[in-house]
This record gives structure tokens, C-alpha cells and sequence, in this order.
């Protein structure tokens, strides 16, 4: 019945979308360009909650012809809840970051207090065990809400986050497939479904932002059904919802270090995320957003061959990866202007 809840979220996503459309304009949750912004007119957001709304009829739908149960169930649709109407609030009246952070940090504390998730031993590869004790908490807590926040950053072009997030969903259910974990392929199918139903609409040229609404709620979602996938792992399988996240958290991390660099707030936003160098170095919107696709979906397929690589395999991607990241953030200048460490490397041997 999996396959069914699966059309289920897809068309709901589809049936809904056009109604929360109306909804956004009816109470003016609506997204105006400026100097930080592509889009060129004014755009109803708020179209996460279709999403949302989506993946609830979907995961009812199994949960009801299956009579699946779960014992984290109550407590993530609980903080998504939280997170999506800290998304709307923030659609409707534009609140500040603050209060953005704290909606988050509420859902965080549900999911690890009420649903008992949480990150608390690693196996190390050699032998051993890492056990984090309390320390846990706060880990989990700052995985949840740096990958929201990075899902929400990427969130830029028509389709992008959405398009993203699917991928992510897509490879979460696979890698849940190796390891025989049902709740997880069932959570990340759906969510899957849900996103791919609103990027019907959402795809350039966009007749609908999914807004904070729905940028939250993926992100959270995400970042919870990656913990559950990766819990009590050992330290070289911790990396994969890392590299599986490859976009948003490199992108995340990158613009924290151009914002140091020039002497900015870590916090303040700027124009130079990824989507951003890619539109400056002449791509078309449709185009940036396809490779910016690409590149997910490889990082995504890098996760599954690293789950069944050796150690010194896995150490070997992981430095490809890594070298393959800085090569093209200093070509598309991500970190900023004249940070090319790498290439000038590169020339000198030349």
C-alpha cells in the first residue's frame, strides 16, 4: 500500500496547490521583489502547505489501510506542525530571524524530549564506541536546525528547494532500502510525493512559492528522517546524510565563510549563494537550477556508493568529494571574490 499513499500525497499535492494559491492572495502572503531577489513581480508564497497538508494525507492514508505504527510518528507530525505555522507566520507577516530560530528549536526539543530521537552513541571504525551522554541533545538539536535553516537558504529559484529536497527524499528512501528500515522509506517516499506534486507548479516559471512554510518543513523533515535512517551508526556511515545533503550544507557553509571573509555577520544574506553564481556566469534560470539538480543527485548517489565502500574506499570519496567541492566553489566564486587556493595551486604547478 506503500505505492498508493505514494499517488495519494502526489495528487493531493497537485488538487491542493492551486486552492492554497488562492489563499496566499486572499490574505496577501505574498513575496515582492527586491535587489536580493530573481523574480521580477509579485508572487504568492505560502505553498508549503500544500506540501504539508499533502504529506499528511499521504502518511494518514497508509497509516489507516496498513494500520502502520510507529512510536516517533506523534511527536515529528507534532513539531512539523510547529515548524509550518512558525513557515506561515512568517509568510503572512515576515517575522524577524529570531523568532524564526525559536519555532525551531521548539520542534527540535519536541522531537528529541517527546519522540526520544537523538544522536547518542557513534561506532568508531577502528573499534570503540563515542558515547555523546547529554552531549547528544545539543548535537541533535544543532543537525535539526542547521539543516532547516540550509534547505530554507537554498530556497532561491523557481523549483530549486523543492526539486532538491525530492532528490534528498528519494536518496533517504533508498538508503533505507539497504539497511531494511520501513518507517524511514516510508516517511521520505511520501515526502518525496508531496514535493514533487507542488514542483508541478513550482517549476520555472513558478506560479507559486513554497516560502518559509515550505522550506521549513522540508528541511525539518529531512533533517529528522536522516537521523532516524543513521542513528547509532558508526562514525563513516554518520558522513552519508552529510554527503547526501551536499547542496544545501556546502552552500550553507560556504556562504558563512564569504560573509567572515568580508567582514560581514555570519547571519546577514546576501546575493552570492550558488544559484547566484551560477545565474552570474551566464546560466538561464531553467539551466542553473538543472545542474544545481545534477550536482544533488550525484551527491546523492556518492552517499549510496559510500554506504557500501570499505574504509580506505569511503576515506578515498570522501577527499574526491571534498576536492571536487573547492574546486567549483573557487571557480563559480561561492567563497568570494579571489579565493582560489586550489587553482592557484593548480597553476603553479602548471
Amino acid at each position: 500500500m506503500i505505492y498508493v499513499s505514494l499517488v495519494v500525497a502526489f495528487v493531493a499535492a497537485i488538487l491542493l496547490t492551486p486552492l492554497v494559491k488562492k489563499l496566499a492572495i486572499k490574505i496577501g502572503a505574498v513575496d515582492a521583489p527586491n535587489h536580493r531577489k530573481v523574480h521580477a513581480r509579485i508572487m504568492p508564497r505560502l505553498g508549503g502547505l500544500a506540501i504539508y497538508f499533502a504529506f499528511l494525507i499521504g502518511y494518514i492514508f497508509l497509516k489507516v489501510t496498513t494500520g502502520f505504527q510507529t512510536e516517533y510518528g506523534t511527536a515529528i507530525l507534532i513539531a512539523a506542525t510547529i515548524i509550518v505555522i512558525t513557515g506561515v507566520v512568517d509568510d503572512m507577516r515576515e517575522i524577524s530571524a529570531k523568532a524564526k530560530m525559536l519555532g525551531q528549536f521548539i520542534a527540535a526539543l519536541i522531537v528529541v524530549f517527546v519522540g526520544g530521537i537523538q544522536i547518542e552513541v557513534i561506532n568508531l571504525p577502528f573499534g570503540g564506541t563515542i558515547d555523546f551522554g547529554i552531549l547528544g541533545i545539543p548535537l541533535t538539536i544543532l543537525w535539526i536546525v542547521g539543516i532547516t535553516n540550509a534547505i530554507n537558504l537554498i530556497d532561491g529559484l523557481d523549483g530549486l528547494a523543492a526539486g532538491v529536497s525530492t532528490i534528498a527524499c528519494i536518496t533517504l528512501a533508498v538508503m533505507a532500502m539497504i539497511m531494511g528500515n520501513g518507517f524511514v522509506i516510508a516517511m521520505a517516499s511520501i515526502l518525496a510525493a508531496a514535493s514533487l506534486g507542488f514542483l508541478v507548479f513550482n517549476f520555472h516559471p513558478a506560479k507559486i512559492f513554497m516560502g518559509d512554510t515550505g522550506a521549513l518543513f522540508l528541511g525539518f523533515m529531512i533533517s529528522v528522517i536522516a537521523l532516524l535512517g543513521f542513528k547509532n551508526v558508526t562514525i563513516i556511515s554518520f558522513i552519508i546524510p552529510i554527503i547526501m545533503l551536499g547542496v544545501p550544507i556546502s552552500d550553507t557553509f560556504f556562504a558563512i565563510v564569504r560573509r567572515l571573509r568580508t567582514g560581514k555577520k555570519w547571519s546577514d544574506p546576501d546575493k552570492s549563494h550558488l544559484h547566484h553564481c551560477l545565474l552570474n556566469k551566464g546560466f538561464t534560470h531553467r539551466q542553473t537550477v538543472l545542474i544545481i539538480y545534477g550536482i544533488a543527485a550525484m551527491f546523492g548517489l556518492a552517499a549510496i556508493i559510500f554506504s557500501m565502500a570499505k574504509l580506505w574506499g569511503a576515506l578515498i570519496l570522501i577527499a574526491v568529494i571534498l576536492i571536487a567541492i573547492e574546486l567549483l566553489v573557487e571557480a563559480i566564486g561561492l567563497a568570494g571574490k579571489n579565493y582560489s587556493p586550489l587553482l592557484n595551486l593548480m597553476k603553479t604547478f602548471k
